[in-house]
């Protein structure tokens, strides 16, 4: 099979394309044939050397989308549609950046859908992230005003997505004027340019606050986002678009809001219900959610994809075709 390889971390052109063995599933493991993948920060993060735990060579890839190829354990039928994220896949074994990926099955969720696999291999880790991050981080609920820092990121649209199917008010920002329509396409309520001032331009349209708030950016900007939230709501730490997470000299009574909380959310597969999947597979279907994608790529197109995905300039998800 061909796979994406990195030997160590470098520039996007240490991804290379090379013909190696397709894997073998033990018991209690899945073989998938990957029809689709769709990038995540945590890969940039990999192929630039900032992972943790990490050990090369290794293929990249902490999501897949395909097609049971074997599972000895029967935990699934060869030929269902599946997509599996997480649990050490392409960190501490090879991840889904190959014609073939071997996973354990508890990170493996059925699914059926007649969707291009192009826009089912967007949604996993998205969905996932995006789900987990209003339901666990930010127990987010109807009506609540909610305000998303880096909209434009493929989870940042997601979350926009899911939040306006429940029926809040959404805020979201971008650093680029030019995304504005993108965000106001999901149906985004209200659309701020980050200058870096972000809670004072909330405060102009809801004087309170927002209820809650998921920071993708990072330690950066975090400060300004808790200064946009409410007494007694909540921020959730999901994302570091800025490649920074460490608060430095961290005192919570100076640098908290008073009475604001803050949380964080790093999920699973476990934390996406297969009738959530599901469910939204079936509205995109239907027309009554939207998959954000930016661009779609061939498999030898990898080094462009993870170029585009480290200029910044992307809106929403990248996603390769096998």
């Amino acid at each position: 099979m061909r796979a994406i390889v990195l030997d160590a971390p470098g520039v996007p052109e240490a991804l290379e394309i090379r013909e190696v063995s397709v894997p073998k599933p033990r018991l209690g493991w899945v073989l998938i044939r990957v029809k689709a993948f769709g990038l995540n920060r945590s890969e940039l993060h990999t192929r630039s050397g900032l992972a943790d735990g990490v050990t090369f060579p290794r293929v990249l890839g902490i999501e897949a989308t395909g097609v049971v190829a074997e599972c000895p354990g029967g935990e699934f039928e060869a030929g269902q549609q599946v997509v599996a994220m997480m649990g050490g896949m392409g960190r501490t074994f090879d991840g889904g950046y190959a014609e073939y990926t071997c996973v354990p099955a508890s990170q493996v969720i059925a699914f059926r859908s007649e969707l291009d696999w192009s826009v089912l291999g967007a949604v996993p880790e998205m969905l996932q992230t995006a789900y987990g991050s209003l339901t666990i981080g930010l127990d987010a609920q109807p009506g609540q005003a909610i305000l998303i820092r880096g909209g434009t990121s493929s989870v940042g649209m997601a979350t926009a997505v899911l939040a306006k199917q429940r029926g809040m008010t959404v805020f979201s920002t971008t650093r680029s004027p030019g995304k504005t329509s993108a965000l106001k396409d999901l149906g985004v309520d209200h659309v701020f340019i980050d200058n870096g001032d972000v809670a004072k331009q909330v405060r102009a349209v809801l004087p309170d606050g927002v209820h809650a708030a998921l920071e993708l950016v990072g330690t950066p900007t975090l400060p300004d986002t808790l200064a946009a939230t409410r007494v007694h709501g909540v921020v959730c730490f999901t994302g570091m678009l800025s490649n920074e997470w460490i608060v430095k000299d961290f005192y919570p009574i100076g640098y908290l809001p008073r009475g604001v909380r803050l949380s964080a959310y790093g999920g699973d597969a476990g934390d996406l219900p297969a009738a959530v999947l599901q469910g939204f597979l079936d509205a995109v279907a239907a027309g009554t959610a939207v998959v954000p994608i930016d661009q779609v790529y061939a498999f030898d197109e990898s080094v462009a994809a993870h170029t585009a995905m480290e200029s910044g300039d992307t809106k929403g998800k990248l996603v390769v075709t096998t």
